[in-house]
């Protein structure tokens, strides 16, 4: 198997969108309906050994022997936790992996895709924030680890082992590498590769007002906002970048996102921290807050990991925070915690990061509680 460590002399087919490609092919003097057909052959049928794409001639095999290749993230762990979920540990080059999560359920199988090594944000409640930033991943590792999902699987765990669903919750703000992400989504999107419905793949931000602006226009995905507080004060210490985009500016781009489809609605992630946000005074300031956007709200009981400040709110203060938002008329779901045995749950991912921004040297500021 063709790894990352492998000296790369040609152009990787993975990191090409279906219109990438056919400029691609007619750079070699072919039609570029040859696109569509590699594109089926790479990410529909897994293959990347040109000479078993049996409908290309074979003077075209040859040459893309020479001028292309197909090379995904190497796998360096397979974890499997008692519940099912399967976490991935992919080296991306001589220094750096990252993580990549499969849920299997009854009715879906969710995969859970990294957009950076590490990130850059920095929230105070999230492990891969801890472990600093190096670089924005490209298309072909992002969309990497669906096509190494799509085989690794390959019905070998109990429960559903088909991928139907993608979420960019993994590690990473993914507005930040939007280019890359917005490629590899069209890809996941795409009928001659994975056949994604927009409704099936989710992109999560932590608030770059910008690029859900940008993301819009470009790719209408469905979109979840890690928003975990009702107010900037609070909101300020747990997600930094609320200092930029405060509140107000966040939930206006979010109006923005489903105007004109009344049947689309944003998703709101709130961590249930101990003390810290998950009071009824905190559930009421939340639907205060949003009252006029189109949203249900994801409660996600906190996934404790090394060196951490925060504690998870009991299941009875997670409980009365639901009923609450439940009874003003807002969806609410308390997300079960999957895969905490093998630190594959929420906010635990954290890889492997040769930190560029010397994060980890750094002293953690202390946070007390609110309202």
């Amino acid at each position: 198997m063709t790894t990352v460590n492998d000296a790369s002399r040609s152009l990787n087919l993975l990191d090409l969108t279906r219109t990438q490609m056919e400029e691609f092919f007619c750079s070699l003097g072919e039609k570029p309906f040859r696109a569509a057909q590699v594109v089926q052959w790479i990410h529909r049928h897994g293959l990347r050994e040109f000479e078993h794409m049996t409908n290309l001639g074979r003077n075209l095999r040859a040459q893309l022997n020479v001028s292309a290749s197909i090379i995904a993230p190497e796998v360096v762990k397979d974890e499997l936790a008692a519940d099912g979920t399967r976490k991935w540990l992919l080296r991306v080059d001589n220094d750096n992996c990252i993580e990549t999560v499969f849920i299997p359920e009854e009715d879906r199988g969710t995969l859970c895709v990294s957009s950076q090594v590490g990130c850059a944000l920095n929230c105070s409640f999230c492990a891969t924030g801890m472990e600093g930033f190096n670089r924005n991943l490209r298309v072909a590792e992002i969309i990497g680890q669906l096509w190494l999902a799509r085989q690794l699987l390959n019905g070998d765990i109990a429960g559903p082992s088909k991928v139907t669903n993608v979420v960019m919750m993994g590690m990473g703000e993914p507005l930040l590498n939007f280019e890359n992400v917005v490629a590899a989504m069209q890809l996941m999107l795409d009928d001659h590769a994975y056949g994604l419905s927009k409704r099936r793949v989710t992109l999560s931000t932590a608030g770059l007002v910008p690029g859900i602006d940008r993301l819009r226009e470009h790719c209408q995905v469905s979109l979840a906002v890690s928003l975990h507080a009702p107010t900037d004060e609070l909101r300020n210490v747990l997600v930094p970048l609320n200092k930029k985009y405060p509140i107000r500016e966040l939930l206006a781009a979010c109006r923005r996102y489903v105007d004109g489809a009344p049947r689309r609605r944003v998703t709101f992630e709130y961590v249930m921290l101990d003390g810290i946000n998950d009071s009824v005074a905190h559930a009421r300031a939340l639907i205060r807050l949003l009252t006029e956007v189109p949203a249900k709200v994801n409660l996600i009981p906190f996934n404790v990991f090394p060196f951490t400040r925060y504690r998870r709110s009991s299941d009875t203060a997670i409980e009365r925070f639901r009923e609450v938002l439940w009874a003003a008329g807002f969806t609410t779901v308390t997300r079960k915690t999957r895969g905490d045995d093998i630190a594959a749950a929420c906010g635990q991912l954290a890889g492997r990061v040769h930190d560029r921004t010397r994060r980890r040297a750094r002293p953690q500021s202390q946070v007390v509680g609110y309202m």
